[in-house]
């Protein structure tokens, strides 16, 4: 297949190279039109109980969604303010959609008790279409921002999934313009040349296009987070600058060997494109694991990551070969180095930590435990608007309110559904737990009643009030939803599905890593050395978000919490960012094994070889990954911060200490198998070179 794709790139590198200058094209074309398709509906899972009366309402309340002005800078009182204000809210009382605009001069709450700010709140009618309601939202937004005051700002309801998508793209947009001449220093500086450092930023350019076409395609038939525009496009930039630095450096070695630049190309794909290939599949292969949970933003994130890494994959497998036929010519090839000289550092490593394995192993380990320790106290919550950068305009009411309001104001009530046939003496009850409960009746029989917790819309207060309502009503036709109860129900998904989702990874990888070495002792001492990097990086960020450690330096504070997005991605990026480089290590650990069948010494050359490739890649991929945290968005900076963390740990800590000592450790048994596992490896295992000779183990026969 490899062999294939080689001389199809090799033989027609113009079209396949017009292939993709197309792909490019209708990328930044037509993709970019996810941006005005985001959502913010993350907590959101089909089938719980939150949804379902949710759904409920949606078909019997008159009444939809809503948005908020607030107003700020002159006191309330003054005569000019009043009148405008006054104005305002007829005006908007009058735009088509709008069900109810209360006076703030009129209505308990609205009015700050010091004076110097009011809120203005508008209630969209139920029922309305996409277009409708974004006219009505955007005409009652605009008619807000009239005001003639210092301070006006208008935000909720879908007006925040808006303004939280103009913010994604352009973090996006500052992202690349920091990221992409950064990665492009970095590669002349390994290659020494502009055309060899410009092919991998080539491949790049191509994951990012193919970002935003994937969640484009995705968003015509599912929600797309405003997460998944940073999440997608860092790891979609950072993948493919990894995959072509691997084939680059490979094949400006094979130049030394030949100076037939298509023959080089092939070689190249033949053996370096089995590991991308490899490598590709592993990391989908772990981000099928958010696919178990029935939640829309992980199965869509998934979807949406997995295919960004096909893309850069396949990019890796057909453009670059492509470009390296028209261009490789002209790329110098790798300089000889004297015996020895190569990866001499690496080299020493391996070595150090192979003599000094248990004493290697006796003290990385309990270090990363250590690390990993904050994780046992994790907490996950929806957050709001405090986790925004402060110059977004939802952040600034947040901050306007928070100043100027008690405690609660705004903050999403625990919507009850009290069904026809419900016992009053339950609805007494319930109506009971929280003093300012309020009570409407709806059309068909149907009673909301709207329970304001304290606190904040996802503390523990708020999320213990959901479950005392449950607890209470007994088998009563009583239903909740709101914020607080989508967020128990969110929690509840994770907790049952994490195991199921934990099986599928690591019966996928390890397949993967089986039928890429033919071992299977192998694939169990990855996934266990990549779960100790992993979980040292979340415990890291646990220890900075949610306690508050150091989190200023990140511009963001302590939030009791981690956003609820947070974990799982970097749990599944992570780990699949791992199984890269571990495929790295272990490709040239293979060839160097078949070549001179000396177990002990394959590690040694193993990490000779790809040690250069391996730091350098994590090193830009930390870049990328950093570069993306510039934006202040706290779901955004935890995710980078995990990913650049698991990155770095598992690029330097593991592979360059924790594999050498444990492939020593194991010794020959390393690359064993099972007779019955080893015949079906060597029948259909994945290889573009015919299968060396097998050692023979103690106890077995040949």
């Amino acid at each position: 297949m490899l062999a294939t794709l080689a001389r199809t790139a090799t033989r027609r590198p113009l079209t396949v190279i017009l292939m993709w200058v197309l792909f490019l094209l209708l990328g930044f074309g037509l993709g970019t039109g996810v941006f005005s398709r985001l959502s913010d509906n993350v907590p959101e899972v089909p089938g719980t109980e939150s949804e379902r009366a949710a759904q409920h309402l949606d078909g019997v309340d008159p009444t939809g969604d809503s948005i908020t002005g607030v107003v700020e800078g002159v006191a309330v009182t003054d005569p000019a303010l009043r009148t405008q204000v006054e104005r305002a809210v007829a005006d908007v009382r009058d735009i088509a959609g709008v069900a109810a605009v209360p006076d703030p001069y009129a209505t308990r709450g609205l009015i700050a008790e010091d004076g110097q700010a009011l809120l203005v709140s508008v209630t969209l009618q139920g029922g309305l279409d996409d277009e409708d309601e974004e006219a009505a939202v955007d005409a009652a937004a605009a008619r807000i921002h009239e005001i003639d005051a210092p301070e006006v700002h208008v935000s909720g309801g879908s007006l925040l999934g808006t303004q939280l998508g103009e913010r994604a793209q352009e973090d996006v947009r500052n992202a690349e313009l920091i990221s992409l001449p950064v990665v492009l220093a970095l590669l002349l500086v390994i290659f020494g040349g502009l055309r060899a450092a410009g092919l991998p930023l080539m491949v790049a350019v191509s994951g990012i296009a193919g970002a935003f076409l994937a969640l484009f395609g995705f968003s015509q038939f599912t929600d797309i987070s405003v997460y998944a525009i940073q999440v997608t496009t860092m790891l979609g930039l950072g993948l493919a600058v990894d995959y072509a630095l691997l084939m680059v450096v490979r094949f400006r070695e094979e130049r030394r060997h030949t100076t037939d630049v298509v023959e080089a190309v092939h070689r190249t794909v033949e053996q370096a494109g089995r590991t991308v290939l490899f490598s590709g599949l592993t990391v989908a292969v772990s981000l099928t694991g958010l696919l178990v949970f029935p939640s829309i933003f992980l199965r869509s994130m998934g979807l949406a990551v997995a295919a960004v890494v096909v893309i850069d994959m396949l990019a890796a497998l057909t453009l670059l070969p492509a470009l390296l036929t028209k261009f490789g010519g002209k790329i110098a090839p790798a300089k000889e180095r004297p015996e020895g000289e190569e990866g001499r550092l690496f080299a020493r490593l391996a070595r150090f930590a192979a003599r000094r394995r248990i004493a290697v192993v006796a003290v990385v380990v309990p270090v990363l435990l250590v690390l990993a320790l904050p994780v046992t106290g994790m907490r996950i919550n929806i957050g709001g608007a405090d986790q925004l950068p402060s110059s977004t305009e939802a952040r600034q009411l947040y901050d306007t309110v928070d100043a100027h309001f008690p405690p609660g104001t705004g903050v999403s009530p625990i919507t009850v559904v009290l069904k026809p046939g419900t016992d009053p003496a339950t609805a007494d009850e319930i109506r009971a737990l929280s003093p300012a409960a309020e009570t409407r009746e709806l059309p068909g029989g149907t009673t909301v009643m709207e329970l304001q917790p304290p606190g904040s819309v996802d503390g523990d207060a708020a999320t213990d009030l959901v479950k005392q309502v449950r607890d209470l009503r007994g088998d009563e036709p009583v239903e909740v939803t709101g914020v607080a109860a989508r967020l128990v129900d969110f929690r509840d998904m994770l907790s049952d599905r994490a195991p199921w989702a934990a099986v599928t990874v690591l019966a996928g990888i390890f397949a993967l890593l089986f039928a890429f070495t033919g071992s299977v002792l192998i694939p169990l001492r990855t996934i266990l050395t990549t779960l100790l990097s992993l979980g040292a990086a979340l415990g890291v960020v646990v220890w900075v978000f949610q306690d508050g450690h150091l989190a200023g330096l990140l511009g963001s504070q302590e939030l009791g919490a981690l956003s609820l997005t947070a974990p799982p991605l970097i749990v599944a990026i992570a780990f699949g960012l791992a199984m890269d480089y571990e495929l790295f290590i272990l490709a040239r650990m293979r060839e160097a094994r078949q070549q001179t069948g000396d177990d002990q010494e394959a590690v040694v050359t193993g990490l000779r070889r790809s040690g250069r490739v391996v730091t350098c890649a994590a090193l830009l991929l930390a870049v990328v990954f950093g570069a993306f945290m510039t934006g202040g968005f706290s779901p955004i900076l935890q995710i980078g911060l995990g990913l650049t963390l698991a990155v770095l740990i598992d690029a330097t800590v593991v592979r360059m200490l924790l594999v050498p000592a444990t492939m020593a450790l194991l010794g020959r048994y390393a690359w064993w198998a099972p007779k019955p596992l080893r015949r079906a490896h060597d029948r259909f295992g994945l290889s573009e070179e015919a299968a060396p000779k097998q050692p023979t183990y103690a106890g077995e026969r040949v």
